[in-house]
């Protein structure tokens, strides 16, 4: 993760946002997603979309789903499915809404 505090960024943002995050990027088995903090003036709530991650192992799929469900609103809890060994739907404490899904082996 990059505050703009120590970046050209920083310049161009008040004070109480230097310590906020400019370019933060998360890899995990081969995946990339890549984030940053939106100033007030310019922040949405999101809605219409899930972030959705897939995993082949039941217990990864336990361990993103907690790890995930700290502080979250559970829409679905995890859980089997018919097309999955593990499924679930959450919105983060940072009101990001996400699926995990484990499907079953075909």
């Amino acid at each position: 993760m990059i505050p703009h505090e120590g970046t050209p960024a920083e310049e161009s943002v008040p004070p109480e946002w230097r310590k906020k995050i400019v370019h933060a990027r998360l890899v995990s088995n081969g995946m990339v997603l890549m984030g940053s903090d939106a100033p007030p003036d310019r922040y949405q709530p999101m809605k219409g979309f899930s972030v959705t991650v897939n995993t082949k192992k039941p217990a990864e799929a336990e361990r993103i789903f907690n790890a995930l469900a700290d502080k979250a609103t559970v829409a679905v809890p995890l859980g089997e499915t018919f097309f999955a060994a593990k499924f679930a739907m959450l919105t983060d404490k940072f009101g990001t809404p996400w699926m995990i899904v484990c499907e079953k082996p075909q």
